[in-house]
C-alpha cells in the first residue's frame, strides 16, 4: 500500500492539507507500507518521461486555452471531458515559433493513433465494471501531458508514479474509469507494466452531486468530533455496499475479511449520503 500525495497543482500545495489527510487516514485505521510520496517533488521523473515521448516524435505544443475549447464547442466524451479536436496538431515550426515570440504559453499534447488504428484501441477488464474499451482518437483525442503553466498533467504523473512505485492494483472511484484507457496507452508507450483496476462507487448527495471537500460535505473533522471513533463510520460505509448489517460498528481490520469484489459488482450505483446514512 503506497500513500501518494497528489499535490501537482501549486494552488493546492498546502502542507497543512496533506497533514490533515494523513491524520484522517490514520484515525480511520488505514495504514501504508511506503510513503508519503509527494508528486510535487518528482518533477525530474515526469520530465524524463516527457523527453522519452518527445524522442518518439509524439509530443507537440498546444496553445489552446480552456476558453477557446469551450467557444469551439468541441465534442464531449461520455464522462463529460473534452474530445480534443486536434487544433494545434499540425502547426508548422514557423507558426509555433511565431506564437512563442508573441509571448503565448503552450502546453504539451501526446498524439494518439488515428481513429480505427488498432494501436489506439484500448481494452481492459475492470474488476467491478467488467470489460471496457475506448477508441482514443474518437473518445478523448490527443492527450494533454503538461499544462501551459508548466504543471504536469495528472494522467502522465500517475502513470509514471505507478510504474516507479511498483503498483500492481489500482483501486479508486468510478469517476476515473474513463481515464484508464489513456493511462494504459501511456504505460504502453513508456514500457511500463499494466496494473489491474478496480473502480468503486462514489459518495453522492441526494441530488446526485458528488461529495466534495469544497462544499464541506461529510467533513471528517466534524464526524470525528461527533462519533469519537471510526467504527460507526466504517460500518455505515460497509453496509452501503452490502458488506455489513445496518448498525454494525467495524474497524478497518475487521473489514479485511469481509471485503468482496462480488458485492461491489452487485452494487453498481453510487452511494447516496443523506441524513439517515450514519447512525
Amino acid at each position: 500500500m503506497v500513500l501518494r500525495i497528489e499535490d501537482l497543482d501549486p494552488r493546492n500545495g498546502d502542507p497543512e492539507a496533506a497533514r490533515l489527510v494523513i491524520g484522517d487516514l490514520a484515525w480511520l485505521g488505514l495504514d501504508w507500507d511506503e510513503g508519503p510520496i509527494y508528486q510535487s517533488r518528482r518533477g525530474g521523473a515526469y520530465a524524463e518521461a516527457i523527453a522519452r515521448l518527445e524522442a518518439k516524435g509524439l509530443v507537440y505544443p498546444c496553445f489552446c486555452t480552456r476558453r477557446e475549447l469551450h467557444a469551439a464547442e468541441a465534442p464531449h466524451a461520455s464522462d463529460g471531458t473534452y474530445v480534443y479536436p486536434g487544433t494545434c496538431r499540425e502547426l508548422s515550426e514557423r507558426e509555433v515559433a511565431r506564437r512563442l515570440a508573441e509571448g503565448r504559453r503552450c502546453g504539451l499534447r501526446l498524439r494518439v493513433s488515428d481513429a480505427g488504428d488498432p494501436a489506439g484501441q484500448i481494452a481492459f477488464e475492470d474488476e467491478a465494471y467488467g470489460l471496457q474499451a475506448q477508441d482514443l482518437a474518437r473518445e478523448c483525442g490527443d492527450i494533454l501531458i503538461r499544462r501551459s503553466d508548466g504543471v504536469v498533467a495528472y494522467q502522465l504523473a500517475v502513470v509514471v508514479d505507478d510504474g516507479d512505485e511498483g503498483v500492481t492494483q489500482v483501486v479508486r472511484g468510478r469517476d476515473l474509469l474513463g481515464s484508464t484507457a489513456r493511462q494504459i496507452y501511456l504505460q504502453e508507450l513508456l514500457g511500463l507494466p499494466r496494473p489491474s483496476y478496480l473502480h468503486v462507487p462514489l459518495l453522492v448527495a441526494p441530488d446526485g452531486r458528488r461529495l466534495s471537500k469544497r462544499d464541506r460535505d461529510l467533513d471528517l473533522g466534524i464526524l470525528r468530533e461527533r462519533y469519537g471513533s471510526p467504527e460507526p463510520i466504517l460500518g455505515a460505509l460497509a453496509c452501503a455496499v452490502g458488506m455489513a448489517e445496518r448498525g454494525e460498528e467495524l474497524g478497518a481490520r475487521d473489514l479485511v475479511a469481509r471485503f468482496s469484489v462480488e458485492a461491489l459488482r452487485r452494487h453498481r450505483g453510487d452511494i447516496v449520503v443523506d441524513g439517515s446514512f450514519l447512525p
